[in-house]
């Protein structure tokens, strides 16, 4: 653990071995599961649950007791051995699964490790499935995660920098960059924004991101989060830079740009006339996704006679018994949509299916025999409900569902012209916004027409696409 003593630090006096226990004991509030064992005249101090009591016992104790008196401890055969006559310092380090060992009449203590963190196994990613691609997750713990990156890109040139944030949490943190691939004044920029970080505690990444992420009450995420390491990986040879956190499996990478919500990591293992194909799909849907119910209530509303004569009465006649305006239709289906959204997520996995069942049989069903919601925009809200499903970043489906409601209610006030509008202030907004020193819509404002091709179309060649944004790195500061 790298942590610099200031001058003001307490320092450690072993004169009395006893009275070191009391302050020790006195620190933590004297818990039940700080344990202190003595061992000839040493002192052995450790919490129980963060270390592994079989290393305890095999690789300190019985090292311990086979020394001979006046013998160094430091040889002991320990995994890491380290010094410190910083009080504040070995309260960390016994929180962080270190074994202390106080001999009498000493200015300093010695820390072994034998740290066994509780932690969750490397399990498949819940927010980020693939068919065809890697299987593997982030965990919780942060050394498992560098591990796993590790693993994927094998080279020395990884460069991970560590550090600790939260006054109370003492949460690590490590910056992770390519050297040569990741642009020097990206890197600072992150530096500086990371050191700049003042929290009590830090619980999750997302802690990490509000600090330091532009506009963090954008609608708009410019932070990417994510728990696939291949991702990551991915990331890092484009020579972005990533943020993980200890205690939580969502790493961020920065920048992200808004067009990076709509690709996936499942486009570099498919054939590249198949990912191309699914980009193209993903795009409509999306747009529907965004656009289709503001669309249907402003036709309904302001500009029905577009509609050729068969669909119109077609329309008319399933509206005759809803006595309600379409964009009343619209706010009550998209409020259902979104509990039944919220409550399949927060219920018990067994019973998630039983409400996507309730919602889609009953309620459906239900509300439009009773004559509340006409037929047709029960079906623009499910297409609509299928295609936001399409987003391959989930950071991103928040924003579009939050603007599609803002269209919504444009298109019922001025119909296509409210529309229109809407879509001129929010381009004007996205214009603004920069993540991390880069145009949050890079490349197409500002145009740049060789990086916009590999941007939206993959070609044969995946080297050709992964260097792209290491082409663009002069753009990044």
């Amino acid at each position: 653990m790298n942590q610099q003593q200031t001058d003001t630090s307490k320092r450690l006096n072993l004169v009395n071995l006893n009275r070191f226990r009391e302050e020790i004991s006195h620190a933590f509030g004297r818990p039940p599961d700080l344990i202190f064992r003595k061992v000839k005249e040493l002192l052995i101090v450790y919490i129980a649950g963060l270390v592994d009591q079989a290393r305890v016992e095999k690789e300190i104790i019985v090292a311990l007791e086979s020394a001979d008196a006046g013998g160094s401890y430091t040889d002991m055969d320990s995994p890491h051995v380290q010094k410190t006559d910083d009080f504040d310092l070995a309260l960390q380090l016994l929180l962080s699964g270190m074994v202390l060992i106080a001999e009498p009449n000493q200015s300093y203590v010695i820390a072994a490790d034998a740290a066994s963190m509780p932690h969750r196994s490397i399990t498949t990613s819940e927010t980020e499935n693939v068919i065809h691609g890697p299987r593997e997750g982030f965990t919780e713990l942060l050394v498992t995660n560098v591990a796993l990156l590790r693993r994927i890109l094998s080279s020395p040139k990884l460069r991970v920098h560590d550090s600790c944030k939260g006054t109370y949490s003492g949460t690590k943190i490590a910056l992770l960059y390519l050297e040569g691939l990741a642009p020097a004044a990206l890197i600072s920029n992150m530096q500086k924004r990371l050191e700049s970080v003042q929290l009590d505690g830090v619980i999750d990444s997302n802690y990490i991101s509000e600090q330091i992420r532009d506009r963090p009450r954008s609608l708009f995420p410019t932070l990417q989060s994510t728990e696939r390491p291949d991702v990551v990986a991915d990331a890092l040879l484009k020579g972005r830079v990533v943020v993980l956190v200890n205690n939580s499996p969502f790493a961020l990478v920065a920048p992200f740009l808004f067009w990076n919500a709509f690709q996936s990591i499942e486009d570099h293992f498919l054939l590249y006339s198949s990912a191309n194909f699914l980009r193209i799909i993903r795009a409509i849907f999306i747009i529907m996704a965004l656009f289709l119910p503001s669309l249907y209530v402003a036709i309904t509303t302001f500009h029905i006679e577009m509609l050729p004569m068969e669909l119109m009465l077609s329309i008319a006649a399933s509206r005759e018994r809803t006595p309600f305006p379409a964009i009343v239709e619209a706010l009550i289906m998209e409020s259902i949509f979104e509990a039944l959204r919220e409550a399949v997520v927060r219920m018990p996995q067994r019973l998630s299916q039983t409400a996507s069942v309730l919602g889609a049989l009953v309620i459906g069903q239900a509300i439009v025999q009773a004559g509340i919601v006409s037929i047709p925009m029960i079906i623009v809200v499910s297409i609509t409900g299928i295609a936001s499903l399409m987003i391959p970043r989930y950071e991103m489906t928040f924003a579009v569902r939050i603007l599609r409601m803002l269209l919504l209610f444009m298109a019922a006030t001025l119909g296509f012209y409210g529309i229109a509008v809407g879509i001129f202030f929010t381009q004007v907004y996205l214009t603004g916004l920069r993540s991390f020193g880069v145009p949050y819509l890079s490349p197409i404002a500002p145009l740049v027409w060789k990086h916009f091709q590999h941007f939206f179309i993959r070609k044969p060649t995946a080297q050709s696409e992964v260097t792209t944004d290491h082409k663009r790195k002069k753009d990044w500061s």
